[in-house]
């Protein structure tokens, strides 16, 4: 039972460190489209286009989170199980 705690607290935490690269990753790739905007001419008004991979890449930062920090519970399978099984 202690193996399988660990087990669990071990993918938890993959998981999580995944998240933490994943939003580093976002946040220098945008970066980087940030400034070659800037210095490609966006300084003087012209069309921000960095908008468009930093909403379409920041929708899967959002239910990366989701997944991994808050619906942990919501989608548990220990839960169902549970639920089905005082239901037998």
């Amino acid at each position: 039972m202690e193996n399988q705690r660990d087990e669990a607290i071990w993918k938890l935490a993959e998981a999580r460190a995944g998240f933490k690269r994943h939003l580093l990753s976002y946040v220098v790739v945008n970066l980087f489209f940030i400034g070659i905007w800037y210095f490609s001419g966006g300084r003087n008004g012209r069309y921000f286009w960095p908008v468009w991979p930093i909403l379409g890449w920041g929708i899967s930062i959002v239910f990366h989170y989701l997944g991994v920090y808050q619906s942990s519970s919501f989608f548990s399978v220990e839960r169902e199980y549970e639920k089905l099984k005082g239901n037998s």
